[in-house]
């Protein structure tokens, strides 16, 4: 009798756990993703300052622009574009880079906003918003200068 009511009991626990633990789970599927290019822009630099700043002081420009809850600021970037690539997933990718900077900014586009770049050519300044996903670093071990990574990344139209 009393094994029969501790099994019932601890039945009655794990599926009150896996209906909880499920609740949750479809919750954080279903949340809807920030919407970057609506939302406030936290910041609006040129590429060389936020390049500056990342390789002057990495820890303190971590501290300003990024956030472990994923909640990190978004930017407004203006620089010269140096190079558009396209990545595996098909999304558009503009490098902005001044001549003299050691590192510049790259803007992941969406393929929502991947026509927004129809026209832009390389050269131009352009001014793009997005949110900072990585912050400009030397890497000893390749001997190189690692970009500032945007995400979610689209046009700013004047």
């Amino acid at each position: 009798m009393k094994k029969n009511k501790l099994f019932r009991t601890v039945a009655i626990i794990g599926i009150a756990a896996l209906l909880i633990g499920g609740g949750i789970g479809l919750y954080m599927f279903n949340k809807p993703q920030r919407d970057v290019q609506s939302a406030r822009t936290d910041y609006s630099l040129t590429s060389s300052q936020i390049v500056m700043e990342y390789l002057t002081d990495y820890e303190a420009a971590n501290q300003k622009y990024l956030a472990s809850n994923g909640n990190s600021k978004i930017l407004e970037i203006a620089g010269e574009v140096k190079l558009i690539s396209e990545n595996f997933d098909g999304q558009k990718v503009v490098l902005l880079k001044g001549d003299r900077d050691k590192a510049g900014v790259s803007a992941t586009f969406t393929s929502e906003t991947n026509e927004n770049l129809v026209g832009i050519q390389l050269g131009q300044t352009v001014t793009i918003k997005g949110v900072i996903r990585s912050g400009a670093s030397y890497d000893e071990d390749l001997e190189l200068y690692e970009h500032v990574i945007l995400e979610k990344s689209d046009i700013v139209k004047d």
